[in-house]
């Protein structure tokens, strides 16, 4: 059933057994892109690991990848020995092939979230989920790796953004992430009500979105750069400790200003095509908004990151961040 689940899942059909065996365990089926993989023996210091994809629906190379490895666990090539759950976010959105059907997912996952539709009721969904398994192992270390593409190209294709919490970040994460070939990190500055964030800031999991290339139709993705994410996922799934590198082979970014969109009449002032950690100097206008005016530069150079002229009022335009040196 695993290697049918993400094509039974966008094609909104129950599986004919929604929980069964497994290559060292068990799996069930909690809701339509929700799916719990529970070991028969958990080794020690294995984590309980969240691993998601399809939060924006035109992401589909990680999709692809947590594919892979769940036909390769279904085929004996891997045997289960710590506690998953997988999660396919928006359906409705993979199946168009569409970043968001009303809106951003990624930016729903509160508690105290008020908003209804479609997206929001998926949001409370997850965070159920997401809820429930933590508290199945409460004595177990937590981690979350939620799995996206850009929609750009970048300086550095495969990076990952750490979200703002409370909760420090092990020096072995930042060894893992290395060696599977992730080449710069950028820090946030601020709460910011993602998924990965979700995890961090109320469970206080280890926890990261992974930028994993540029976002690309399901059938056109290279995967073999992905090859080392996909061993340290494997890993994960055995409860084996992954492999580590030196971290000082990735950049460090932290995040020091927002652009923001408060007006309809908003304009980023560079190319649409500049890619992700393009650096501006002093001086350079990055943005007008008729509301809150122009953003220049000030005194020290500023990468881009992430930049959206189209988000919606109030949301996002582009992350401005500089760089830091590695963590200790």
């Amino acid at each position: 059933m695993l290697s049918e689940w993400i094509e039974l899942s966008l094609e909104d059909a129950s599986p004919s057994q929604p929980s069964g065996p497994l290559p060292g365990g068990t799996y069930t089926l909690h809701a339509a892109g929700v799916l719990e993989l529970t070991p028969a023996a958990c080794r020690d210091d294995a984590p309980a690991c969240v691993l998601s994809a399809g939060i924006h629906g035109n992401e589909t190379a990680p999709i692809e990848l947590l594919g892979a490895c769940l036909a390769r666990l279904e085929a004996g090539l891997l045997r289960l020995g710590a506690p998953v759950l997988v999660i396919l976010g928006n359906l409705e959105a993979i199946r168009r092939g569409a970043r968001y059907v009303h809106t951003n997912l990624n930016r729903l996952f509160r508690r105290d979230l008020g908003e209804t539709g479609m997206e929001p009721d998926r949001a409370r969904l997850l965070m159920h989920a997401v809820d429930d398994f933590f508290a199945r192992y409460p004595g177990r270390e937590r981690l979350h790796y939620d799995l996206h593409t850009a929609i750009r190209d970048s300086r550095y294709p495969r990076f990952v953004v750490e979200p703002y919490a409370e909760t420090a970040t092990r020096h072995e994460q930042w060894r893992w992430l290395a060696a599977a070939n992730i080449q710069a990190v950028l820090h946030q500055h601020r709460h910011s009500w993602t998924f990965s964030h979700y995890s961090k800031h109320y469970h206080r999991a280890q926890a990261f979105t992974l930028e994993l290339g540029r976002a690309l139709p399901f059938g056109e993705n290279d995967l073999a750069p992905l090859m080392p994410m996909a061993r340290l996922i494997e890993a994960l799934l055995e409860g084996r400790e992954p492999r580590g590198a030196d971290p000082e082979r990735m950049v460090f970014f932290r995040v020091a200003h927002e652009l923001m969109r408060h007006s309809s009449d908003f304009r980023l002032c560079f190319a649409d095509d500049t890619p992700n950690f393009t650096e501006f100097q002093p001086g350079a206008r990055l943005a007008e908004d008729a509301e809150a005016g122009p953003f220049v530069v000030a005194d020290a150079p500023l990468s881009v990151v992430f930049p959206n002229a189209e988000v919606e009022l109030g949301a996002r335009a582009a992350l401005l961040a500089r760089p830091t040196p590695p963590p200790d």
